[in-house]
């Protein structure tokens, strides 16, 4: 056995290797000489000499360089963040990142000197890398496992049976297109979409989005409006994935310079089938593609559940009854604008009507009504639909938004000549949508004589039931709201706490409404050319309420909270 003072031409791991018995020192001499003729570190040489056990040398090397140990046989492999590093690095450099905490990756690595390993992890993640050892043998089982459980986790999230699901395009052209594009995406992949699909149907979500960022990859679900992350999967499969929705919604699976929209349907009965509507666009790190759920069963709903108060039902039922004329239905994109909209047609669909609606696209099929879908490529726009209708002996006619004069004016003249025509246009608010009719260009007179009535809606969400608490807000923030100082002995507000029924202490979402009929006076202000300030001027003499107002009755019945009306009525 060498003795400390026999190894004083040895330094470093080599030295302390001797001192602790685990090499003898002309061996050790011999493996440093071998290692600087090959150009390799003393510790790769080491290891390829398999002199000593891996898990003394682990030991050691831990010691001399100062660098926690880790059993990476103790981890649970799914939960690493290995979708951070390239697969190529972690193969190369037999280095797995197992862990990240703010900006900095944790690096298990068996061989402490290979900086190199480190320095290309952090300048392709951005990311402060940290070295933590772990015995050679182990690294590379461990490597193995991490980069197959990266593939497999997607098809066990998923449970049995989804193999089998039935989903197919909704436009059965070129139904043979992307059939040899299919055989490129495996199992895994086919599951995880559907798994992806499934729960989106069953957490009544929205839209499903699947993002692509630089060394990042997440899928996340609009619930009740807002967007929530429910899967972070290894940024190589991204491509993979959105190469999957594409070959589903029947995309070209070759082209990711220019954005593509499709459509799919899942079959999940004889009796029940959900569609959806997919549109891709190209981003810096990849094709972002998302998925928006068309659930039918939301023109279905009665007039009692939108949540118009008794005076707005009369005055909306009123005016969507009337033989001719306009209704308009405003608000931004995600604001159920179209629920509204189907929920009037299911009301006056009957066999003496003709009903035809012009859509992009289609969201909801309703039988008994005849919808078209805008073809732009092949000139099927909104006016020349509208154009068409007039031909077809139409009773109610449905534009899917008034988005140009012409098609404004094609609408308003059918209104005026015994047509009821419901639309919808991209407003803050009932007063702000008259001005934006008359920016547009529509003469005054057409719009005072055609339009009857104007509904602006937002969506907010309703708190649980099972969890929400009372809450106690001072009078000043209550004032500020929008309450009178009369409401506050009878206020009793709610706010969300969180369960296993909810998300985040909301369940479902239900419309705030600022439901304006055009009076005689208001249609005298449109005609000597009113601003939008002269308008809300006389909704209020009117007693119309607007949308804060709206929200705050819900809020004081309970329905929902203050604080989620402010987010939804900030205007």
């Amino acid at each position: 056995m060498a003795t400390p003072n026999s190894a004083l031409n040895l330094s470093g791991l080599a030295l302390r290797l001797v001192r602790n018995g685990f090499l003898e020192q002309e061996m050790a001499e011999r493996l440093q000489k071998k290692s600087l003729e090959k150009n390799l570190s003393f510790f790769a040489q080491l290891t390829k000499s398999k002199k000593i056990p891996s898990s003394d040398l682990a030991r050691t090397a831990a010691e001399e360089f100062g660098v926690p140990l880790l059993d990476v046989s103790a981890m649970d492999l799914e939960q690493i963040p290995i979708g951070l590093v390239d697969e190529k690095i972690i193969q190369r450099h037999q280095a797995l990142p197992i862990y990240k905490r703010g900006t900095k990756l944790f690096i298990a690595i068996a061989d402490p000197t290979n900086t190199g390993a480190l320095d290309e992890i952090k300048f392709h993640t951005g990311l402060g890398t940290e070295p933590i050892l772990v015995d050679a043998t182990a690294i590379e089982a461990a490597i193995h496992d991490a980069l197959d459980a990266a593939d497999t986790s997607l098809a066990d999230l998923a449970g049995e049976g989804l193999d089998d699901i039935d989903i197919t395009s909704v436009d059965e052209e070129d139904e043979d297109k992307g059939r040899e594009d299919e055989r490129l995406i495996d199992t895994p992949i086919v599951r995880f979409v559907n798994k992806l699909l499934l729960d989106a149907i069953n957490r009544d979500a929205s839209d499903i989005h699947i993002e692509p960022y630089e060394g990042k990859f997440r899928v996340r679900y609009r619930v009740d409006g807002v967007l929530h992350e429910i899967a972070s999967p290894p940024p190589t499969l991204s491509g993979r994935i959105a190469a999957r929705v594409k070959i589903l919604s029947k995309l070209d699976i070759a082209e990711r310079r220019v954005p593509q929209d499709g459509r799919m349907k899942m079959r999940l009965s004889k009796n029940r089938a959900i569609d959806f509507r997919v549109s891709t666009l190209p981003t810096l790190h990849g094709e972002k593609v998302v998925v928006r759920v068309l659930d039918s069963s939301g023109g279905t709903i009665g007039i009692d559940k939108l949540g118009l108060d008794e005076k707005q039902q009369q005055l909306y039922t009123h005016a969507i009854g009337r033989p001719y004329g306009m209704v308009l239905v405003t608000g931004p994109t995600g604001s159920g604008k179209t629920v509204t909209l189907y929920n009037a047609l299911n009301n006056l669909n009957s066999p003496d009507r003709n009903i035809s609606t012009v859509e992009d696209p289609v969201e909801i099929n309703l039988t008994g009504v005849n919808q078209v879908n805008i073809n732009e490529k092949s000139g099927l726009t909104f006016s020349t639909a509208l154009r068409a209708f007039l031909r077809q002996d139409p009773d109610i006619i449905m534009v899917g938004e008034i988005r140009d004069l012409e098609t404004a004016d094609i609408a308003i003249k059918a209104s005026q000549t015994g047509h009821m025509v419901l639309s919808t246009l991209h407003t803050n608010d009932a007063p702000s949508t008259l001005t934006r009719m008359l920016n547009m260009g529509v003469a005054p007179f057409n719009i005072a004589s055609a339009v009857h009535l104007i509904l602006a809606q937002r969506l907010v969400r309703v708190l649980c039931l099972s969890c929400k608490k009372p809450a106690s807000i001072p009078e000043e923030a209550l004032l500020k709201a929008g309450f009178e100082e009369k409401e506050f002995a009878s206020l009793k507000i709610h706010s969300p706490v969180g369960c296993n029924n909810c998300t985040n202490g909301y369940k479902g979402r239900i419309g705030v409404f600022q439901v304006m009929p055009i009076s005689e006076a208001m249609g005298n202000l449109i005609m000597e050319g009113c601003t939008q300030v002269d308008i809300e001027v006389m909704a209020r003499k009117e007693g119309i309420m607007d949308l804060r107002r709206a929200g705050l009755n819900k809020v004081a019945t309970g329905i929902t909270s203050l604080e989620e009306v402010e987010r939804v009525t900030n205007i």
